[in-house]
């Protein structure tokens, strides 16, 4: 039998790579007919899980961490009809049975089958239905038919897998971002964060079309990313307000669309840049979004965090200004992206050369053992997005 190894939480601000138990087709103690495992080609960090491993979440010591994987299909199960073995597929985050009223809908983020305790699942990830996690070397994926993505090339799709490893998360829910703000040709927009999500979010608004894209953060080597590709940008550890900061790239201080690619971590402007306020994003997006204007939200709210500063926010209650937002019609949008949405069209525009999504998002390839030192320096903010590649198969 093959031995397996993984990437585990072992206490905030700490993770290992460990032995962990090599996949079967199985869902405890069923068998999973469905499913498939796959040899894990490409495996990425996600800033989801730095919300784990700073023990912002209620995730337990041991937890097999990654929802990013691309792999090679290496034993099906029976009832697996359209995925065969040595298919190279890329792995939609969001578990989904295909077969629930949501999954029906293309709601696959909150497939009502695959987590018995609340709507929607995710490998490798708290309260989202005890699924093993794919920053590892093999992994097993359930309802193989309906969730994966295969690659039409497999020597094509190594040749793009930087870009291609992106489109289980980062790229889609990027582009979610986007797409529920209303970005679309001619837009203004205001991203929020230049994170990995950040800067995917911001190569989408240009995809889309936008005229001009403005992204914020505290940290320079991300906004000089994130010019690296167009983007006009904002150093939120200045004291100028935001407004004013946007009027003086735009002339007005009002945009069409924003998307808040930060989430419950975020920090407040200038003089408060080092201090934690969880609602900052949203109530800004509120003062600088024009009127009828649309909030994508695909930076993540917790519904308990217990290393938040007040006991509201624990409980992922925060102080937002509601009401200046419904006075300025705003329309928001909230919650997991539905990756198999997305998926398909987006991989088109990388093989197709429309989008270089490797480059914008910055994509650094490390070995599995090197993963600790790579949750230690996304923590410290690099620039970066880091690509696990478990087995050497990734070309230099």
């Amino acid at each position: 039998m093959c031995k397996n190894h993984g990437v585990a939480y072992i206490k905030p601000g700490e993770v290992a790579v460990q032995e962990i138990a090599y996949p079967e087709l199985a869902i405890g103690n069923r068998k999973c007919h469905h499913g498939v495992i796959l040899k894990i080609v490409s495996t990425n960090i996600c800033g989801s899980d730095q919300h784990m491993v700073r023990g912002r979440t209620t995730a337990e010591a041991g937890l097999v961490l990654g929802h990013e994987i691309t792999g090679i299909v290496i034993e099906a199960g029976r009832d697996v009809e359209f995925i065969k073995e040595g298919d190279l597929v890329s792995v939609p985050f969001n578990i989904a049975c295909g077969r629930c009223r949501n999954c029906k809908e293309g709601k696959t983020g909150i497939c009502l089958n695959v987590n018995p305790a609340r709507p929607g699942a995710a490998y490798g990830y708290v309260d989202m239905g005890g699924w093993v996690g794919g920053q590892a070397e093999y992994v097993m994926v359930p309802y193989a038919d309906f969730n994966l993505l295969k690659f039409p090339d497999k020597d094509q799709g190594m040749e793009y897998i930087k870009d291609l490893t992106l489109l289980s998360d980062i790229f889609p829910t990027g582009y979610h971002g986007a797409v529920t703000a209303g970005v679309g040709p001619g837009s203004i927009v205001y991203v929020a964060g230049a994170g990995p999500v950040g800067l995917a979010c911001a190569a989408s608004c240009h995809l889309l079309g936008a005229a001009v894209v403005i992204v914020g953060d505290m940290i320079k080597e991300r906004l000089e990313q994130a010019k690296s590709f167009g983007c006009e940008t904002i150093d939120l550890t200045k004291d100028t307000p935001l407004e004013q900061a946007i009027a003086d790239i735009i002339g007005e201080p009002e945009v069409d669309c924003f998307v808040d690619c930060v989430g419950f971590e975020a920090r407040g402007h200038g003089s408060h840049a080092s201090e934690e306020l969880p609602a900052t994003v949203l109530n800004t997006a509120m003062a600088v979004t024009r009127a009828g204007g649309a909030i994508g939200i695909p930076g993540l709210y917790v519904t308990g965090d217990p290393g938040a500063h007040t006991e509201a926010a624990k409980e992922g209650r925060l102080n937002i200004r509601i009401g200046l937002g419904w006075a300025k019609s705003h329309s928001f949008y909230t919650g997991q992206c539905p990756v198999m949405k997305y998926h398909r069209n987006l991989m088109n525009a990388i093989l197709y050369d429309k989008i270089k999504i490797a480059k914008a998002v910055n994509v650094e390839v490390i070995t599995l053992q090197d993963a600790p030192k790579g949750y230690a320096d996304f923590d410290k903010g690099a620039a970066k997005k880091f690509v696990i590649d478990p087995h050497g198969m990734i070309a230099a």
